[in-house]
């Protein structure tokens, strides 16, 4: 089950878990929006994956208690701002390559 961090890991932006701005990466690695596009260049920086909108999960019980309700969002941070120097160096040999090529 999705973790559903609560902030972007770089810029610690709120994401709660209704928004639409949350992006993740294949090991959960969260980040805004605006971080992914132009600051990581859709590069993860701590898998080298590429990102995709985070799930919402729904917040009423619609079905057999699969809701917010029962299986909450984290509130654990995980604040890692990106060091850009050494995200330029590592990102820019596989920037390029389609995050499913990678």
């Amino acid at each position: 089950m999705l973790e559903l961090r609560p902030s972007c890991e770089n810029c610690n932006k709120p994401l709660p878990p209704d928004s639409l701005e949350a992006r993740i990466c294949s090991y959960e690695c969260t980040f805004c929006a605006a971080c992914v596009d132009t600051l990581l260049n859709n590069v993860c920086p701590n898998c080298g994956g590429g990102f995709v909108p985070r799930p919402v999960r729904p917040s009423k019980n619609w079905n057999d208690n699969n809701f917010l309700g029962n299986d909450p969002a984290s509130n654990k941070i995980k604040h890692r701002p990106v060091d850009v120097a050494a995200h330029t160096l590592f990102s820019s040999t596989i920037q390029s390559i389609p995050p499913e090529k990678r």
